[in-house]
Parts: C-alpha cells; structure tokens; sequence
C-alpha cells in the first residue's frame, strides 16, 4: 500500500475511526485501526465487535493494500506532524513508512487478513432523518441512560417508530427522558434498543448540515450513516421498560415558568448540597412564587422564582442534579411542571409544543431539609 493523504483531515479521520476503538480489550488486533486504500479514498475502520465505524478520506492511491496500525500510535503520530501532506507506505513485512516534510516514521503493522470483518447491515432501505434534529433528541435523553451494568438494557436507549412517529426513550430508575418528532418520510414502524455509547458517539459527528442522517436496522444490529461515515452497532437483546405506564394520566398541580430564572435559583440554591448524598433541594410552591430552599451543615439558602399555578399548594424535594440536568436541555424560554403528590414523579415540558418529556422522582422530605 502507498497513498498520499492531507495530514489535517487523516488526522481528523482517524479521530473518528478511533471512537470505536476499546482501549481496554485484551485483544491486540482490536486496538488498531484497518487501513485500506483503493479508488483514490482512504478507509479507516474501527471495530470492538460491539460497535464498528467506517469513514473515508479522499488520498492519492498509488498502490492499493490494507494494513492495521495501532490506532493510539498511529493516531498520536499523526496529529503531531507538520500541516502538510503525509505519505504512507507498508511493506511485505507489515512494516509501515510515514514520511511529512522532514519527518521520518518506521512503526509495525498487522496484516489485514485476520482483522474482524463488520456486520453486513442492509443500507438500501434507510429512514432519513435531519442531522440537526437527531442531534438534538440524543442530547435532551441520554444524559438519562444508566449507569448500572446489573441493568444493561437500561445502559441504551429506546428507538421507537410508531405511524411516522420516533420517539428516543432513557431511563435509569430516577428519571424518564422522552424526545419524540413527525418524520415525513417514516413508513415502517420499528423498536430498537441502542447502546448508550453509541448515541453519545453519533451525537458527536452529527451537524447542523442540510444532509441527512440515514439509519436502518435488522434483527441485530443498527447502522447510521453520517455523510463518509458508518456507523455499525449491536442492538441491546430484551425488553424494555413499558414507559407508557411510568407516566401520570392526571395532575393535581400544574406550574408555569420561566427556564432561565428557575435554572439559575436551582443552581445557586445546590451550592450548599453538592457534596451532600442526594443533592437535596425542596420546592414550597404557593399563589405565584415557588420557594426553593436546601439546608445543610454549611448553611442554609433561600430562592423565589415567580410563577402561574393552577391546582394545590405543594412541598417537595428533588435530587438538584437530575433537576438541572433536565432543565438544562430544554431549549423553551417557558416551561410546564405538572406535580401529582410530593411522593409521586412530576413531569416537566417546554411550554413552547415540542415534544420532549421529563419525569422525575421525588426525594421523601425529612424535618431538616
């Protein structure tokens, strides 16, 4: 193999490439990246036989071939050497030549022979769906995935197409996310389980570009299809969480604010909880003004955020951290909190119709709070 390639975008390719890579795993060959060049395009591929990714660099080809780096190396090299063009050359012995302006590199390769090969995914029938948008429902749920590997099913997310409908669903035992939208172009209906690392790695390739993402599935695995790039995933196996029934039919309270304002008062009224367990908070709301208040071996804090009601007066305490890191992904200037009960969950929406859900539990409130 010897092409010629621009050393910012090789180095921008591999970086890509590189998120599929599982620093961790015992096998040597799983932590290099394929290398294989033919038709002027360079690919670089990722795999760690959970997720593989693809990704294409336009390259001067002169010799065609395949070789595997280490992708670590590989990649440090790279991003290191001059803003110019980089010339890669292998040999019979898998020995790989990297020469940039007045660079010289020798470093030992692997052959491609033994390189797992990636899932054939079915990529003619796809769902197009804006990057923009996509984007934006990974953000508003997977910050809500969870953390427990004694509940793998609940460490991905629900995909979920029903009539032209997509919803993206996270749970971990404390909070609900839901995004949903209308995608014009949504015929089939699907369900899939996504893997939480996956999305967060979509999410960082996706743009505001007018292209869209192209997504498809089969029964076991998942592939997105980001401009040059490929992404390939196994599907989480089992059943999750019927998130329908988790949601409350009926209100007793119901609360209108503005985002900001509530954000803020949240954030400085947590100062005082932060290194507390449950970052405790409690919410006393009233006509029109919602008290915010923690008290702790520190000190004590007390805010007021205005607000509309409608329903009963309530008290009620929330973990500050999954309050604001709901909040902080609601893009709406207003926003509605639906409460049943200070031991049920309440719901929080942006006032402005788009379709996002928030549902968190409640902490029990004790005397000192």
């Amino acid at each position: 193999m010897k092409i010629i390639c621009n050393q910012k975008l090789l180095a921008h390719k591999i970086g890509i490439a590189q998120k599929a890579i599982n620093g961790k795993t015992t096998l040597e060959l799983l932590k290099g990246l394929l290398l294989s060049a033919k038709n002027e395009k360079l690919k670089l591929t990722g795999y760690d036989l959970e997720i593989g990714i693809e990704t294409y660099a336009q390259a001067e080809v002169i010799e065609d071939g395949e070789i595997v780096v280490n992708a670590r190396l590989f990649g440090d090299i790279i991003r290191k050497l001059p803003d110019s063009f980089v010339e890669i050359e292998t040999d019979d012995e898998n020995n790989v030549y990297i020469n940039c302006v007045n660079s010289r590199f020798k470093i030992k390769g692997d052959s491609a022979k033994e390189y797992p090969r990636l899932p054939e995914v079915d990529d003619e029938d796809l769902y197009n769906i804006p990057q923009d948008l996509l984007k934006n429902m990974i953000k508003q749920t997977v910050f809500a995935i969870s953390q427990d590997q004694t509940k793998p099913i609940l460490m991905g997310e629900l995909l979920e197409i029903v009539n032209g409908n997509i919803s993206l669903v996270a749970i971990d035992g404390y909070r609900l996310a839901v995004r949903s939208c209308t995608a014009n172009n949504i015929i089939n209906n699907a369900k899939v389980i996504i893997p939480g690392k996956t999305l967060i790695d979509v999410n960082s390739l996706l743009s505001s570009e007018d292209e869209d993402v192209k997504l498809g599935f089969d029964d076991k695995n998942a592939i997105f299809m980001i401009n040059d790039t490929k992404i390939i995933t196994r599907l989480l196996e089992g059943d999750f969480i019927d998130y329908k029934k988790l949601l409350p039919r009926e209100h007793n309270s119901k609360v209108k604010l503005n985002t900001k304002e509530l954000l803020n008062s949240i954030e400085r009224a947590s100062l005082l909880s932060q290194s507390e367990k449950n970052n405790l908070i409690k919410l006393s709301i009233r006509d029109n003004v919602m008290a915010i208040t923690s008290n702790t071996d520190k000190g004590n804090v007390y805010e007021e955020v205005s607000l509309e009601l409608e329903g009963d007066y309530l008290d009620i305490a929330f973990n500050s951290r999954y309050f604001l890191e709901g909040l902080k992904n609601i893009d709406s200037e207003e926003i509605f909190i639906e409460f049943t009960t200070n031991v049920n969950p309440c719901i929080i929406r942006p006032a402005d119709g788009v379709k996002y859900t928030y549902l968190l539990l409640p902490v029990r409130i004790s005397s000192n709070i």
